[in-house]
């Protein structure tokens, strides 16, 4: 079995972006993001309404890293400290060395491959310094935007599951894409 360390928060950096650990004072921030009626349409999770309820998913955001079960990036651009968007491995199964990655970006900056480029880093980052052997991630089938982000990075379409979930008073189709890890000889070799 695996054993994860994800304390500190890893800063990664591509060309134009710099992800870095969520701080409280990110809170205005990650309250747009998770409080946006049309960011949060696909995400079966409680909208936030104040700021305290951004602190709240921030400490539990960090909780979660000090505990090794989960790890979040704040998204912002190089040079700049505004968080745009969040990433990172919302869920960590060191038994089956797999992982269930999740992202959202503030919708002001939709449409310029900023998703695509967050997400090669992490992937980047798992395969190489947690030894994922698989990456996961669970959408909305309506989400077509976030399925050509995962399709545009490798993702395979692995199973399509109708009212799979119960949210707010309705049952959910959920789709289900994976991607295995290029590193496969390395992996295979570092047990």
């Amino acid at each position: 079995m695996l054993t994860f360390q994800l304390t500190p928060v890893p800063e990664l950096v591509t060309e134009r972006l710099v992800l870095r650990q969520v701080q409280r004072t990110d809170a205005d921030d990650i309250l747009y993001l998770r409080s946006h009626p049309q960011l949060m349409h696909f995400i079966p999770r409680v909208r936030a309404v104040n700021r305290e309820d951004a602190l709240s998913l921030i400490d539990r955001f960090n909780t979660l890293s000090q505990a090794n079960e989960a790890i979040n990036w704040g998204i912002t651009l190089k040079g700049e400290n505004k968080v745009i968007g969040v990433i990172g491995y919302v869920k960590m199964n060191a038994a089956y060395h797999r992982a269930e990655v999740g992202y959202m970006l503030h919708d002001g900056y939709h449409g310029r491959g900023i998703t695509s480029e967050a997400l090669a880093v992490v992937l980047r980052h798992g395969f190489e310094a947690y030894r994922l052997h698989s990456v996961e991630a669970i959408i909305d089938p309506a989400n077509v935007a976030s399925e050509k982000v995962l399709e545009k990075s490798g993702f395979v379409k692995e199973g399509f599951f109708r009212e799979a979930e119960y949210w707010d008073g309705r049952y959910l189709d959920i789709a289900v894409y994976s991607l295995l890890t290029p590193l496969r000889g390395l992996q295979d070799n570092g047990k």
